[in-house]
């Protein structure tokens, strides 16, 4: 080959090499300054700094199962479809988390929280449906009619806009609709670092919310055998294994989780909190599910690990008579001011007049906790907790409406 040639192949592959660094030097700052995923492992960039500012999180993650199975920080946070991207030194990341970015790994989890009470009619309990989209709330329906597609939560109303964002919502938005069209967020049960399976299995992760007078779940848990099981023999149950792989030598006490969602010695798993309800337990008059003997047979499925099969079966016809029994009582609460009403003795507007607070305390508190405590092992819950309260406030309603009956006659 002729010097010539051999000089013009030098000048061309110089040519090009001068075309890539100049090209290289107009691109964006953030295009060349954004690391990739191997690289942000490799190199704890995001850990050297949050080292100084939000020290906890780093330890979090370096113990979760995300850290151990080589899960990047930008791995969680890089923006996904509609999600708007902020500049965080030098890296591309999503403005804000989302459902939709752990669904990228967990898409069979995300959808069966879809299906759940946890999702939409989480949000839609107290602010109403406005916030969804038409597809959204189709979708829901088809579950929990009526538990979506409705008006704003009038008490909630009534006690003012900061009750309702830092009171209500503090629980509630387990299920709000997010701008990239996903729903809710798994870090109110796993949180943001830890990404924890035995977080979730916690009781006291779902006490948090499942607390109080309307929904004690936690307060007749602990009261129960399962509840004074689990805090004598916690140090001795592996609340760390895999969903799929759990077994009652993992687990011999349950949880809340075991019982609503574990797939314990292969049963199936689900994130589906609703999954084994058989009854409107939160209604003021609980009706069957339309999924009533599927739901009831799950459930049942997991209580044979522990329990014979006529224990179990009497434990329910027990239950279910205490949900009947409690019907009846609201049921006969429920006509006294349907009467009222349509005497014209109490007015249209919603927690305006002392009886309606009566009759909103009998059912919404004292008709739950009944019930609840009946399904879940709670004898004191069930007595001086419901049915004792149950006939204390049926006693001041009724006396209250017969003071307005009186004194609409002398007029």
């Amino acid at each position: 080959m002729s010097f010539k040639y051999i000089f013009l192949s030098v000048a061309i592959a110089m040519a090009l090499v001068v075309i890539v660094f100049i090209f290289h030097a107009n691109r964006p700052q953030v295009e060349v300054q954004q690391p990739s995923a191997d690289f942000v492992r490799a190199a704890g960039k995001c850990a050297n700094c949050h080292r100084r500012e939000t020290a906890a999180v780093v330890h979090q993650f370096e113990k979760s199962v995300h850290a151990k199975q080589g899960v990047s920080c930008l791995d969680c946070h890089q923006a996904v479809e509609n999600q708007q991207e902020r500049i965080h030194n030098g890296f591309t990341i999503a403005k804000h988390l989302t459902s939709k970015n752990c669904s990228g790994c967990h898409a069979t989890e995300y959808h069966q929280f879809l299906r759940s009470r946890h999702a939409a009619p989480a949000w839609a309990a107290v602010a109403g449906g406005k916030d969804f989209t038409a597809v959204q709330i189709a979708f829901s329906e088809k579950y929990h009619k009526g538990a979506v597609d409705r008006p704003a939560n009038r008490l909630a109303i009534a006690e003012g806009e900061s009750a309702m964002s830092v009171g209500c919502m503090g629980c509630h938005d387990i299920g709000k609709p997010n701008a990239d069209g996903s729903i809710g967020s798994c870090t109110d049960c796993h949180a943001r670092h830890n990404t924890s399976v035995a977080l979730a299995r916690e009781p006291q992760t779902c006490g948090q919310c499942h607390m109080g007078p309307d929904h004690s779940q936690i307060e007749i848990y602990n009261e129960s055998k399962h509840g004074v099981l689990y805090n004598a023999q916690k140090a001795h149950l592996n609340l760390s294994t895999p969903p799929k792989s759990l077994t009652t030598k993992d687990m011999p006490v349950p949880t809340c989780a075991t019982c609503h969602l574990s797939g314990l010695d292969g049963l199936n798993v689900t994130h589906d909190t609703t999954e084994r309800l058989s009854y409107w337990l939160f209604a003021a008059v609980s009706d069957k599910r339309p999924t009533y003997h599927q739901a009831q047979d799950a459930m049942k499925a997991t209580c044979y690990k522990c329990h014979a099969r006529t224990q179990v079966e009497t434990f329910y016809k027990e239950a279910e008579g205490v949900v009947v029994d409690t019907n009846e009582k609201i049921s006969e609460a429920q006509v006294l001011m349907d009467s009222l009403r349509e005497e014209g003795l109490l007015t249209d507007t919603p927690f305006d007049e002392p009886i309606e607070f009566l009759y909103f305390d009998l059912w919404h508190y004292y008709g739950r906790t009944a019930k609840h405590g009946a399904f879940m092992g709670g004898a004191d819950f069930v007595q001086w907790h419901g049915n004792y309260e149950l006939l204390h406030k049926m006693a001041e309603i009724e006396k209250i409406a017969k003071e307005l009956r009186n004194n609409a006659a002398k007029q």
